[in-house]
């Protein structure tokens, strides 16, 4: 009977196994906040634009097959367009519950989009846009969450509707385009997904027997 009671709660477990790997939400305070880019390029006026996704809702988890424990996939993105004088849209990808050097940790940036619409499995702009810094340098690709262990993590993914297209050396650094983009931006909007460590992925790679450098987390 014991035996048996012991291979039904096996049984329970393995169905119901999602929650044993349940992260804790994210706490309560942004430690990046203050360097997200909404709250240090405000828009001219109160116009907002709506941000969505395919993937995920607003404060819903980013699927596995978006983040780098898997395929890395860009989850797709639209937005409401922006008001009469919109030339060029920015994105910018924050994880403001992580910060590097006095940053909150940038994934992904892209600028001088001139649609309102980036498809899901995107790997390279669309035509006129450019693929702006991140965390590891300029010129970036996406890069997903590869969120640590702990309470899950808020990616921030903000669109900005600029009055005008951003010179290429913008992209050369997260200053440089925060900086080209100052005193352009009609209208700004953001979505939000959770990361989170996912169960099943492998342990990263050895580094060897020699110590190595510090290097960028990668969150």
């Amino acid at each position: 009977m014991f035996r048996h009671t012991l291979l039904a709660l096996g049984a329970a477990a393995v169905l119901t196994g999602a929650p044993a790997f349940a992260q804790a939400p994210p706490p309560a305070t942004e430690a990046g906040l203050a360097q997200l880019a909404l709250t240090n390029i405000p828009a001219k006026g109160a116009a907002k634009l709506t941000v969505t996704s395919p993937a995920f809702k607003q404060m819903g988890d980013i699927p596995f097959e978006n983040t780098q424990y898997r395929g890395n996939t860009f989850p797709g993105l639209e937005w409401t367009a922006g008001p009469a004088g919109t030339k060029s849209y920015v994105v910018i990808m924050q994880d403001t519950d992580a910060v590097f050097g006095g940053n909150a940790i940038l994934h992904w940036t892209m600028f001088n989009i001139t649609g309102t619409k980036l498809d899901a499995g995107m790997s390279a702009p669309p035509a006129g846009a450019n693929q702006g810094p991140n965390i590891r340098g300029a010129n970036q690709p996406y890069m997903g969450p590869r969120t640590p262990a702990g309470p899950k993590h808020r990616y921030h993914i903000q669109v900005f509707a600029l009055d005008t297209t951003l010179p290429t050396d913008a992209g050369a650094s997260y200053t440089a385009l925060t900086a080209a983009m100052k005193d352009h931006v009609l209208a700004s909007g953001e979505l939000i997904g959770l990361g989170q460590v996912d169960p099943n992925a492998p342990p990263p790679p050895a580094r060897g027997n020699a110590p190595a450098a510090p290097a960028a987390p990668r969150q």
